[in-house]
């Protein structure tokens, strides 16, 4: 089988790899489209001590399923939530599957990814894709699910002051989501050109603006941080008004030390926020809510996959998408 395998020093492309088989309860998946993820990027330089293959964005098609699994899955076009969980441990009784004691995540964390022909789910997982929604569309569902998983998280009014700071691929979405949702989001980022982008997939709802000219005011009452950078949470709190709410979707980089007094001082509530639900992001998709498809920078073969890997890269490009 081809694919894309990290083991632990270098992303290499590889035809060697074995093709997995179902376990009770699960799906094989031939791969059509995966997306490559800031994560997958973070992982190849050491991040979570992952070893295996790659991605976890990805579409599909059902080809065989094991024992206790429902065929009639078999053929159809499929997206797949990432967390495998046992749902039996004290966090899946509680409801909170996707931080389940014992769970792998694809490409991540113990199991093996979607940057090959071939990718293992369970079932349960798995979430069939609209005819109306093209595969480059669905591509997009799980980054575009953890975007909408900040309304899942926290009840924001329509008129509401909210900010993104960050123009990158996951503040790209999340304004999306946001501007679709409410009356007004701003977006803050260092690229004029991105900017534009995210302005003329939401129109007036969206205000886009360079973060060198835009003054921190302590007026906001939602900040969601995508920059991952220590500069990104900083100004956040800069611009959040007391008792305001910061949403961190990304971790924040290794570099120089936080400083959380002012949470304290303005008593800022801060939540974390990764997965989401992936049936509002096909919904959105399949009526047309929102547009990922400019956000794709390149496609590319799975075998020209490792040029993406190395240092500066990913400079100015959003989604890149492999095709297998």
């Amino acid at each position: 089988m081809r694919g894309l395998f990290f083991d632990g020093s270098q992303v290499t492309f590889r035809q060697d790899l074995p093709a997995p088989s179902p376990r009770p309860g699960e799906a094989i998946i031939r791969v059509r489209l995966a997306g490559l993820c800031q994560t997958d990027l973070e992982i190849a330089q050491g991040y979570m001590g992952f070893r295996g293959i790659l991605g976890h964005e990805f579409v599909g098609t059902v080809t065989a399923a094991g024992s206790g699994a429902d065929n009639r899955w078999i053929g159809k076009r499929v997206c797949g939530e990432i967390n495998c969980v046992c749902g039996v441990c004290a966090m899946c009784r509680r409801g909170l599957q996707t931080h389940c004691l014992q769970r792998t995540v694809l490409g991540i964390l113990n199991h093996d990814g979607a940057f090959a022909e071939f990718v293992r789910l369970p079932v349960k997982n798995l979430h069939a894709v609209p005819a109306s929604v093209s595969d480059e569309q669905a591509v997009f569902v799980e980054p575009l699910a953890a975007a909408f998983q900040v309304l899942r998280q926290i009840e924001i009014p329509a008129d509401a002051r909210v900010m993104v700071l960050g123009d990158g691929r996951l503040g790209q979405l999340v304004a999306r989501v946001l501007a679709h949702k409410l009356a007004e989001v701003t977006l803050v980022g260092r690229h004029p050109e991105k900017l534009e982008l995210a302005a003329n997939a939401c129109g007036k709802k969206l205000c886009a603006v360079l973060a060198e000219e835009i003054k921190p005011g302590h007026d906001q009452d939602v900040v969601v941080e995508c920059t991952g950078r220590v500069e990104g949470f900083e100004a956040a709190l800069a611009h959040l008004r007391p008792r305001g709410t910061l949403v961190l979707k990304t971790t924040v980089a290794a570099g120089k030390p936080l400083n959380l007094a002012p949470i304290v001082i303005d008593e800022i509530t801060v939540v974390g926020s990764r997965c989401g639900p992936f049936p509002d992001a096909l919904q959105a998709l399949a009526d047309g809510e929102i547009d990922v498809l400019p956000l794709i920078s390149r496609r590319a073969t799975l075998e020209s996959a490792t040029d993406f890997f190395r240092p500066g890269a990913m400079n100015g490009l959003l989604k890149v998408i492999f095709e297998l």
